[in-house]
């Protein structure tokens, strides 16, 4: 007994080292990846993710100030890839029409998706919730923006996600990777190494937009009653959310739990 006894106790340690093994052993593939990435055009890590990664492939898009760069490098690879728009129903005005305009140019698949519960039955509800501080905020972040993105990509059946955050956007995403992994899907950032003026020589060489309230001090765009121009606030930062925050968790969705 005293044998099968030790056994028994051996078991569950055999188990979490074979998990721990397999878990650096994919953390050390994931770093070659991205080591080679870095030395890839944004163009090469499309092209090496359509070829290496699994479907569905998709990408996500704000429809922001810079917008038209991902949207543009991605569909001209990839025509027909169903692109996902989170549509919180308190955007600009301008925002709607630039959906409009870039859907019909560059002829995008869009997938629009939005909360349950309409924005006035929400306000019936709870108010506005992104005047009730942090908490308020979150969970009117959560409602609108995180749950309808997350049942976007379980609807889809998404094993790839292309998105077009770049480090020097702002202090949370200073260390954006190309490639990232979570519960067998893969989220991919081909211009995460782009700078400003990246961004305004690829729009110029293709004669592609900015967002029109950029001309406007607008830096970065989301909903109406949490984005305020440059020159409205002290720091960048406080663009978007009041400062309180950064990022509305989109791009914090754990892609294990879908």
């Amino acid at each position: 007994m005293s044998s099968n006894a030790v056994k028994r106790t051996d078991l569950p340690i055999s188990g979490a080292i074979d998990a721990l093994d397999e878990q650096v052993s994919r953390q050390h593939a994931l770093d070659h990846c991205n080591t080679l990435m870095s030395a890839k055009s944004a163009e090469h890590r499309i092209e090496w993710a359509l070829k290496h990664l699994p479907a569905q492939h998709v990408l996500t898009s704000s429809f922001g100030v810079q917008a038209a760069v991902s949207l543009h490098l991605v569909t001209r690879r990839v025509p027909g890839i169903p692109v996902i728009f989170i549509d919180t129903g308190y955007l600009f005005p301008e925002t709607y029409r630039f959906v409009d305009e870039l859907t019909e140019r560059l002829d995008l698949n869009l997938k629009v998706y939005h909360s349950k519960t309409s924005p006035a039955w929400q306000e019936a509800r709870h108010g506005q919730r992104w005047t009730q501080g942090l908490e308020g905020l979150e969970a009117y972040n959560r409602e609108n923006k995180v749950e309808p993105m997350q049942r976007a990509l379980r609807t889809l059946g998404v094993g790839t996600w292309y998105a077009g955050l770049r480090r020097t956007q702002a202090a949370s995403r200073t260390n954006v990777p190309y490639l990232s992994w979570s519960g067998g899907r893969w989220k991919v950032h081909p211009i995460a190494d782009w700078t400003d003026r990246d961004v305004y020589v690829y729009l110029k060489k293709n004669n592609l937009p900015y967002h029109p309230l950029w001309e406007q001090g607008y830096v970065s765009i989301g909903d109406t009653h949490t984005t305020r121009p440059l020159q409205a606030v002290d720091h960048r930062e406080q663009t978007r959310f009041f400062g309180l925050k950064r990022e509305c968790g989109l791009h914090e969705i754990d892609l294990s739990s879908l």
